[in-house]
C-alpha cells in the first residue's frame, strides 16, 4: 500500500497494482536522463505539462525503480494501463504531485509523439 506522506502512489500497470515513488536516487536518474542541472530545472520541465511518451516511460520507470522494482525502461514501455494514454498521464501527474507537492495538482501531461 502506498504511503502518500512519503510521496508514494499506487498504480495498476501490467495487470497488477504497483507502488511508485521518486526517491532521491530516482530524481538523480531523471536529472541525468533529461540533462538538467538541478531539481528546480527538473520541476520546471515537468511543470510545462507537455511530455512525450518516452518522457512518461522514464518517469514511470524511475518511480517503479524508486519503489524497489527491478525493471528497465523497455519493460516499462510494454506495461499495459487499463486507461491507455490517459491512465499513463494520470500516473505521471500523481507521481509528480506526490514528489513536488504544491497546493493544486499539476495538470496531467499531454502525451506527445516521440
Amino acid at each position: 500500500m502506498a504511503n502518500r506522506h512519503r510521496g508514494e502512489i499506487s498504480a495498476h500497470l501490467g495487470g497488477r497494482d504497483r507502488t511508485l515513488v521518486l526517491t532521491l536516487g530516482a530524481l538523480a536518474e531523471l536529472e541525468a536522463a533529461f540533462a538538467v542541472e538541478d531539481l528546480t530545472a527538473l520541476a520546471e520541465r515537468f511543470g510545462r505539462g507537455r511530455l512525450c511518451a518516452s518522457d512518461m516511460v522514464r518517469l514511470i520507470g524511475a518511480g517503479l525503480r524508486g519503489a524497489g522494482e527491478t525493471i528497465d525502461d523497455e519493460e516499462v514501455a510494454r506495461l499495459a494501463c487499463p486507461e491507455g494514454a490517459v491512465g499513463y498521464a494520470r500516473i505521471v501527474s500523481a507521481l509528480l504531485s506526490g514528489t513536488f507537492g504544491g497546493g493544486a495538482a499539476p495538470r496531467p501531461p499531454v502525451p506527445q509523439e516521440t
